[in-house]
């Protein structure tokens, strides 16, 4: 039977509203990830694509979340490899960084070899849908993993947890579809997004190496970016000012 009266404190709901906000910055790696493979499938499916990809990952984060006992045993040692203790977390967080690391590689020289040709802005993929799904299924282990491991830490219930988590997926299922189009008519958005998710992929690798990198620092270098590529988007849209012809003279 689920507990209420833990709503009655104070505590808990600044605990819910601090854990929806976290759930949300973490989300957005997954909703980069999600738009750039959507990319790949027919205009049709791109949608379905993104919405069945944010439902597994709600799927996923929820059943993670009853098995806690479980997640928390995945920070014990497994085995030692020079003098580096590997633990279950290690293996998925490394294996998932690996893979970030190896799809944004592959998705960067993807779009340098492609001609404009090949791939005309908005056209959509021929990618099909299952295998795209797989992909994101895939990732969403990391990335569920990464934020039960965050939510436990941040909240002492499992009703806290589970509202935090939903409504962080509602959050990022109404914006999904805008960010995906804006990141797909852009090719500039498109490449800075990949070098986030090569970027990620990198600190992924590193945790599961213990050396930790401040999740701050990422989120502000990748914020400082965006802000810089938003600005240089304005600047293109700017008119040109005429220049001067040879007959106009200077004061």
């Amino acid at each position: 039977m689920l507990d209420l009266t833990i709503f009655q404190s104070s505590d808990t709901w600044v605990a819910l509203l601090t854990l929806t906000v976290m759930e949300i910055v973490l989300g957005i790696d997954n909703i980069v990830f999600i738009s750039i493979l959507s990319d790949r499938l027919p205009l049709e499916k791109q949608a379905r694509a993104r919405r069945l990809g944010l439902g597994l990952a709600l799927i996923m984060r929820i059943g993670l979340l009853f098995t806690i006992t479980w997640i928390m045993q995945l920070t014990a040692p497994l085995f030692t490899v020079l003098s580096q203790e590997i633990s279950g977390r290690d293996l998925v967080l490394g294996l998932g960084g690996l893979f970030l690391i190896g799809k944004a590689t592959h998705e960067i020289h993807a779009k340098i070899e492609t001609t404009s040709e090949e791939h005309q802005a908005g056209a959509g993929g021929t990618a099909s849908l299952p295998f795209i799904l797989a992909q994101i299924l895939a990732l969403d282990v990391v990335f569920s993993l990464d934020s039960v491991i965050t939510a436990v830490g941040m909240a002492q219930h499992v009703l806290v947890m589970v509202i935090a988590t939903v409504a962080a997926v509602i959050v990022m299922l109404v914006f999904v579809n805008a960010i995906s189009t804006f990141i797909s008519r852009h090719p500039s958005m498109k490449m800075l997004a990949l070098s986030f998710l090569l970027l990620i992929g990198v600190v992924l690798v590193a945790d599961a190496l213990d050396q930790h990198i401040e999740k701050g620092y990422i989120y502000f270098a990748m914020a400082f970016s965006l802000g810089v590529e938003l600005l240089n988007l304005r600047l293109r849209k700017r008119p040109g000012k005429p220049k001067p012809g040879p007959d106009q003279s200077t004061v």
